[in-house]
């Protein structure tokens, strides 16, 4: 979840190293520092509080060191205090560490780097780290070391102490030409530039010096020096590794007139989904041009290209969705899908609970893990597990397993077999909207592409079905442009208030869930989701005119229902927002408030009513004088337990 940034080179570390904590802030603010090598000593600055803090300390400093590292916490052990901020030194100060990730066994090693005369003067588990390196340093022979150098050495020592996930960037004063890193479950990138490298969590950090970057894999250390990169596993061998040259679009990481990323990344929403939508829907496919021909076997084209085989699906009879989050809500949304497009019985789980809490094995069972940075440290141990527990019973019931994500080229790529990359480009809002949105797109996709191979769906249906797809980006562009003004002057109503609750039915259940935590998580104030039929089974004792109700009412099985239940709120004095179809006569006279979108197929639906509660967390955060785009203990990427 911290973001760390590194560079060796023959420019001035200290601007590069800032610039890249300014593009991972978003991965935790807690507080942030460098540590460059300058005139023989490492040199330390650190600041509690985001990273302007660090800024203004450092425009005090004269320093032009040529290598450094850097990094924003998101607290874990250890209060957000700057004693606790990284980078962390060895007793004497000599080597300065960075860490994104966690230690599990840090308490072991710290008692027994104590008893060794080690002082420490932080709370964090990170600390162990320099100490560790200080010691095998020390110890080392250095003409019989099993690596080229010294530092490198005693580094591939202590990361072989260290049980836990994590990432690391080390840097010592007595080898001023190096820079170490090391990768275990928790992500890394090199960039290669001309005569300088860079490492970083992400890579918004270092594009703007270099496309030519390379992934660290689990296991693995590298060795950066003014001269290349070298790089080897735990084990001490050298690997020959090559670099990938990044498509990249840096307007996507500004702001480009908007006041937060956050409403700029709401308003990006309907060309992600647009996309998307063209990646995964086969432009030349047409009923005409798929038929059935004997024993029911379709003959043609599928419609849908998610690039998955036959075999994949042979046979299958469950499907698991493991995920946090958004990204729960939205595989919600999927299982409602999933069952009602293409019959497969599918539950979702918490990823976290998952791990702790398996669901029985069933032979034939498609394992979906949903994250949208492709690092969520739950979900993908609880996928590693499942893969590990079916492999454990025999080739009869090896896992298949299937990522959706955001990051192709993330650490879920190289766990499944098979990747639906959600085309939503980088956010920077820790709160998410456009990823959310292309993860519903992505399940579509699925459900149709099931649907077809396995006939439960007539062609006429699944025709029907993307038609109307294609024409949400335009729907979506409809409700952005007449809702949001409005929404702006609805939320300075809602600064004060304290309780919102957010109700839904069937497949919108899932987006009342979503909007409750949109406003949660950017506006502080305390949000509920609740499927409507449930309110009167004991959450509506929480309702008076002091707490807002918000109904999701499309048209549809469920519409009249959800209305009758929109009425029992009302009947408590509840001041009452409605997402309703446009120009809904009975939806005027029940709410006080109506948020409209246009008329869709409730199938289609979550996809448009997601828009305006995302609109009403954004604005009433935004009335309320608060940080949207990085709300108080959260990070964009949680790559921790």
């Amino acid at each position: 979840m911290c973001g760390i940034v590194g560079y060796i080179g023959t420019q001035a570390a200290t601007d590069i190293l800032m610039a890249g904590l300014e593009k991972l802030e978003y991965r935790g603010y807690d507080s942030a520092g460098i540590a460059t090598i300058w005139e023989g000593d490492i040199h330390s600055v650190r600041a509690k509080g985001k990273l302007y803090n660090l800024r203004e300390k450092l425009e005090q400093i004269a320093n032009a060191a040529q290598i450094g590292i850097g990094h924003t916490r998101w607290a874990t052990h250890g209060k957000p205090e700057e004693y606790n901020a990284h980078p962390h030194t060895d007793t004497r100060g000599r080597v300065a560490v960075v860490q994104n990730g966690i230690i599990e066994n840090y308490r072991e090693l710290r008692e027994q780097l104590q008893k060794r005369g080690h002082e420490f003067s932080s709370d964090t588990d990170t600390e162990v780290i320099p100490h560790l390196v200080a010691e095998f340093l020390q110890n080392l022979s250095t003409p019989h070391t099993s690596l080229p150098t010294p530092l490198l050495e005693a580094v591939r020592q202590a990361v072989n102490q260290l049980k836990g996930a994590f990432a690391i960037a080390v840097i010592c004063a007595d080898y001023p030409d190096e820079l170490i890193v090391a990768r275990q479950q928790a992500p890394l990138i090199i960039g290669f530039g001309q005569g300088e490298f860079f490492c970083a969590s992400d890579t918004p950090a270092i594009v703007p010096y270099t496309r030519a970057v390379l992934n660290l894999e689990n296991g693995e250390l590298a060795k950066l020096t003014p001269l290349g990169v070298e790089v080897y596993n735990f084990g001490g061998d050298r690997l020959k590794k090559f670099p990938r040259t990044l498509n990249w679009n840096p307007m996507q990481v500004e702001k480009q007139g908007f006041r937060h990323f956050m409403l700029k990344e709401i308003y990006e929403q309907p060309g992600v989904v647009r996309t998307c939508l063209e990646t995964y829907i086969n432009s030349d496919w047409h009923p005409d041009s798929s038929q059935v021909v004997e024993d029911g076997v379709r003959d043609g084209a599928n419609p849908i290209k998610l690039g998955i085989p036959d075999a994949f699906y042979d046979s299958l009879a469950q499907i698991q969705i493991l995920a946090c989050g958004t990204s729960w809500h939205a595989s919600l949304v999927g299982k409602y899908l999933l069952e009602q497009l293409a019959g497969i019985p599918t539950i979702v789980q918490y990823a976290s609970e998952f791990r702790y809490a398996p669901s029985p094995l069933i032979p034939n069972t498609l394992t979906i893990g949903v994250t949208q940075s492709g690092e969520t440290a739950d979900t993908l141990a609880a996928l590693d597990m499942e893969q590990q527990r079916r492999m454990d019973l025999g080739t009869d019931n090896q896992a298949r397993l299937l990522g959706i994500t955001n990051r192709r080229e993330s650490s879920i790529a190289h766990l499944v077999p098979h990747i639906i990359e959600t085309h939503a480009g980088i956010e920077i809002g820790v709160a998410a909207t456009k990823t959310f949105v292309t993860q519903l797109v992505a399940f579509y996709c699925l459900a149709l592409d099931l649907a077809y191979r396995k006939k439960t769906l007539p062609l006429s249906q699944i025709t029907e079905i993307i038609t109307e797809l294609r024409q949400l980006p335009s729907q979506m562009e409809i409700v952005l442009e007449s809702q949001e003004r409005y929404i702006e002057e609805l939320a300075h109503d809602f600064t004060e208030t304290q309780d919102f609750i957010f109700i839904g039915r069937g497949i919108n259940f899932p987006i009342a869930l979503e909007g409750a935590l949109k406003l949660k998580e950017i506006s502080y104030i305390h949000a509920e989701g609740y499927p409507a039929g449930e309110m009167k089974h004991g959450p509506i004792a929480l309702l008076d005119a002091k707490v807002p109700v918000v109904a999701i009412a499309m048209p549809g099985m469920v519409y009249e229902k959800v209305l009758s239940n929109a009425q029992e709120a009302k009947a408590r004095d509840a001041r009452l927002i409605g997402v309703t179809p446009r120009n809904d006569r009975e939806a005027a006279h029940v709410f006080d408030h109506l948020l409209p979108v246009p008329v869709v197929d409730e199938l289609l639906s979550p996809i448009l009513t997601v828009i305006p509660l995302q609109l009403l967390a954004y604005h009433i955060a935004a009335r309320r004088g608060l940080d949207v785009d990085q709300p108080r203990n959260l990070a964009k990427s949680v790559t921790v337990e």
